[in-house]
């Protein structure tokens, strides 16, 4: 009997959750993901390298400077968008300073590519970017976009 008294009252409780209080399930969108960034490259007719991880990268200027590690405090100019060209997030010219291990893992693995001076595109699948679960007026299971050029390694 009280088996039931606790199933029922907690059942109760869940429902009585709003939809942003609910647990989520995680949702694997790699599939989905490749074929949206896939389909993105070849209609920017892009020429992009792939990583092991599904980070797609496109070296546009080589640059001359350091190398950053995955380490690195680093400074860069960027403009983030989704596929459909719409943008949610860009820098100042002058660009933001922070540690690439305090940034979305896209990006921890994506700046490495880069040296000062240089220049290119990031094509982040969700699972290195925020994932399945929608993050500061990010869609969950978004591909990022971000044309980044690399000021500065610290």
């Amino acid at each position: 009997m009280k088996s039931i008294l606790l199933s029922l009252v907690s059942l109760l409780f869940v429902s009585c959750l709003s939809e942003t209080e609910k647990p989520t399930t995680a949702v694997d969108y790699t599939a989905q993901n490749e074929t949206e960034i896939t389909a993105y490259i070849a209609k920017n007719n892009l020429t992009a390298q792939k990583s092991d991880t599904g980070l797609y990268y496109v070296i546009s200027e080589s640059g001359t400077g350091l190398q950053p590690t995955q380490t690195s405090t680093v400074t860069v100019a960027y403009k983030g968008y989704y596929t459909n060209g719409t943008v949610f997030d860009q820098s100042k010219d002058a660009g933001i300073t922070f540690g690439l291990q305090q940034v979305i893992k896209g990006w921890t693995e994506g700046i490495p590519h880069f040296k000062v001076g240089g220049s290119g595109i990031l094509l982040i699948p969700a699972r290195l970017g925020y994932g399945s679960r929608d993050s500061n007026g990010i869609p969950g299971g978004s591909v990022l976009i971000f044309d980044v050029k690399l000021i500065a390694v610290k």
